[in-house]
């Protein structure tokens, strides 16, 4: 866990100074960004060091037991700094914030403020509020919307050349496992046009990836126009002037037809990339989850997505012991990751969560058992990954640069158009003879592999 910051000092004149702390997955990311961007914008300044600071944000994640302890450790070390003078106080908000809002004030009643997903737009007031001296405790909380809250004037805090543009919010399945529609509410899809504005002036400063992300990306526009228009979008994005790359993520394996398939593969900008979570493959256990998907179904759609897309990177994520789940269960989960060799592939273990009709499910497993599965499917994975950067030696390859490696000069890293940022692997560049900057497309020469990364050269000036 990191503060994040923009800038080491204050400006003169400003209504007072904050750290800020943002957990969770990229959509999250997002609502911090927005919330950064507003405080900026009403006179507040943004520091790395918590202490000395008027107050502390910690933007919270609530998805699983994992994420939520995260979270309360975030929490706890700012509440601590607070009863040791180093703050004045601290403001909770995001999903953690949405979902246990009364455990919260009763077990840490040094919170000042509550702030829920759909009233971040508040928080500047709240601290207005703390700054001023008005020291009671205060909630704000609104229920979902109609629309999504507009995602406009973000301060950044991911590298200029990457964002994340997000297309939706909430979602309508019903997966037994998944708490996130009573955080994040029912399917809301923001009108193509506020898209895409808000991609242009991603563009216009600087943006060269972007990232499409949403609960449900394919469900995006069922609720506004009747019908998905993923393909309608992406035909517009792919338009956007100042983008190279734009990458899919979370796609659900529903409402995907062969016109979204032929859009992505006939684009030069959207990458044949695509981040689809398919939790399980056994019928037993995609009917106990409420996927609405069945193996021959997804098996069917796997087939389709590799034989209309050259060249297809398909990330993945499952779950181990869901409640119910026998051994049969998961030698057909074992033998499918075996057989479809995806080129990632990540493993939760089934998290209990109370407030989810899964939790009232018979057979939940114990710990131990959840966790050798994981690792026995981690393990098949490792063997198809590690096999996978091998046979990459030799070949050449377009890398983002996201980094310099270590103030090495000449040394930095970056990305394959097959690996998304903070979840796939890197690659390590070397140029030598080619002056290097952070956000540079650059054409390289893998010369090794290191397990799941891989070692490159520049061979050509980069763009």
């Amino acid at each position: 866990m990191q503060p994040i910051t923009k800038k080491p000092d204050s400006r003169p004149g400003a209504k007072g100074r904050y750290a800020f702390v943002s957990l969770g997955c990229p959509k999250n990311l997002v609502d911090s960004e927005r919330i950064l961007g507003q405080l900026q914008l009403d006179g507040y300044d943004l520091v790395q060091d918590p202490q000395g600071t008027d107050f502390v944000i910690v933007n919270t994640c609530g998805f699983i037991e994992q994420a939520r302890e995260e979270s309360f450790s975030a929490i706890d070390e700012m509440l601590q700094l607070k009863t040791e003078g180093g703050t004045r106080g601290v403001i909770v908000c995001g999903c953690l914030a949405e979902r246990q809002r009364e455990e919260l004030y009763a077990d840490r009643p040094g919170i000042d403020s509550l702030v829920g997903v759909f009233a971040r737009d508040e928080v500047t007031r709240i601290a207005d509020r703390l700054v001023g001296d008005m020291d009671e405790q205060r909630s704000v909380f609104h229920p979902a919307p109609i629309r999504p809250l507009a995602d406009t004037d973000r301060l950044r805090i991911t590298p200029r050349h990457f964002a994340y543009l997000k297309i939706s919010e909430g979602c309508d399945r019903l997966c037994t496992f998944c708490a996130i529609p009573q955080m994040r509410g029912t399917h809301a899809s923001k009108p193509i046009e506020e898209i895409l504005v808000e991609a242009r002036q991603l563009a216009d400063d600087g943006v060269r990836e972007l990232i499409i992300v949403a609960q449900d990306t394919t469900y995006y526009g069922m609720d506004l126009y009747g019908s998905p228009r993923l393909t309608e979008l992406l035909k517009q994005l792919d338009q956007v002037e100042g983008l190279d790359w734009i990458r899919l993520m979370y796609f659900y394996p529903m409402y995907i037809d062969r016109p979204l398939l032929e859009t992505i593969a006939g684009s030069q900008k959207i990458l044949p990339y695509i981040d689809m979570p398919l939790q399980h493959i056994s019928d037993n256990m995609l009917r106990r989850m409420s996927r609405r998907v069945t193996r021959t179904e997804t098996e069917q759609l796997l087939g389709q997505l590799r034989d209309t897309i050259p060249d297809l990177t398909l990330r993945t994520t499952m779950i181990t012991g869901f409640p119910g789940e026998t051994e049969n269960d998961f030698g057909e989960l074992k033998d499918f990751v075996q057989q479809q060799q995806f080129e990632h592939l990540g493993v939760f273990t089934y998290s209990h969560e109370a407030s989810t009709p899964s939790a009232r499910l018979e057979g939940h497993l114990p710990e131990e058992l959840k966790n050798s599965r994981r690792d026995a499917i981690m393990e098949i994975q490792q063997e198809v990954a590690f096999a996978r950067t091998a046979s990459q030696i030799g070949l050449q390859k377009d890398v983002i640069i996201d980094q310099l490696l270590d103030a090495e000069a000449n040394a930095w890293i970056g990305r394959t158009r097959g690996d998304a940022p903070d979840v796939d692997a890197v690659v390590y560049v070397t140029g030598e003879n080619f002056p290097l900057q952070t956000g540079h497309i650059v054409k390289c020469e893998v010369v090794t592999a290191r397990d799941y990364d891989l070692v490159a050269c520049a061979v050509e000036s980069p763009r």
